[in-house]
């Protein structure tokens, strides 16, 4: 027996088809969403992200800005240059692409955006939320441990009473996903690169999700084959030049009951989320004007 391949094509699909509803209403209120996206540099992988989000964004029907400024923008221009988005009233959302100019990583850049255009989700008064014990979807949560829980709802692989080992501890994904994960009654585990004994944990676990950013760092014998686990692979690594995963697919497959794919899985249910958080915020604002 072969696992499952937990694609994200069918669930983006079928959301997408809802968001367009949503933008169309907005639209026929005069709003149209928008979103824009700040790049400090030309990061070739940073403007390939870039790409996937303006894609998804235009196709729902919301509006997508680019501001790309120099790698050695000074820390006083960049503050200025992003409250100035704060404060104009057209634009709905904004991201900081990461990462950001070594000069600017000692800025708090998660509240440098207003939390009510914070699309990342990465604002404390966002994620404050998860710690309350939220598990309201529509919520400006950060979007990849958002994609995560969608990708399983879509496949109706429930959380209640399950135990989930989540491998990396980012305040990015880790983090909060352990908490929503928790919030949607599973018994978590966080685990990281230096926890002992690692394998004995993923080879309890119901669902393993893998989030430390090393190439096909797990292979078969992290895996009970009698516990048909379900593994969730968040990784993007370069191997080869080839997009890989934390999980050895190929590997894995014949012990797994299930697993997302890299590429075609986590990464397109994150740009999904981030479209939601666009579409929920112009919501939000709307209401906030009223």
């Amino acid at each position: 027996m072969t696992a499952t391949i937990l694609t994200a094509r069918p669930a983006v699909e079928q959301i997408k088809k809802e968001l367009i509803e949503r933008c169309q209403r907005l639209k026929k209120q005069g709003i149209t969403p928008s979103m824009s996206v700040i790049l400090v540099g030309d990061n070739p992988a940073s403007l390939s992200y870039i790409r996937n989000k303006k894609k998804l964004c235009e196709e729902v029907g919301a509006h997508f800005q680019l501001h790309q400024w120099p790698a050695n923008i000074s820390v006083s221009e960049f503050l200025m240059k992003t409250e100035a988005l704060n404060t104009d009233q057209n634009i709905h959302g904004i991201i900081i692409q990461l990462p950001v100019s070594e000069h600017l990583r000692n800025l708090d850049i998660p509240h440098l955006i207003s939390a009510h255009k914070d699309i990342d989700g990465f604002h404390g008064a966002n994620t404050q939320k998860l710690y309350m014990g939220s598990t309201d979807m529509s919520l400006l949560t950060p979007c990849t441990p958002k994609g995560v829980i969608t990708l399983l709802k879509h496949y109706k692989l429930s959380l209640e009473g399950k135990h989930v080992v989540v491998v990396g501890r980012s305040l990015i994904v880790g983090k909060p996903l352990s908490m929503l994960l928790s919030n949607f009654n599973a018994t978590v585990t966080l685990a990281h690169s230096r926890s002992e004994n690692l394998k004995s944990l993923t080879q309890q676990a119901d669902i393993v999700i893998s989030a430390i950013g090393q190439a096909n760092f797990f292979d078969a014998t992290f895996f009970d084959k009698n516990k048909r686990t379900i593994v969730i692979d968040v990784g993007m690594n370069t191997l080869n030049g080839k997009l890989v995963g934390d999980v050895n697919q190929a590997d894995v497959m014949p012990v797994v009951a299930a697993l997302s794919p890299v590429p075609g899985g986590v990464g397109p249910m994150t740009v999904l989320s981030l479209i939601q958080n666009l579409i929920t915020a112009t919501e939000n604002q709307m209401k906030g004007k009223k």
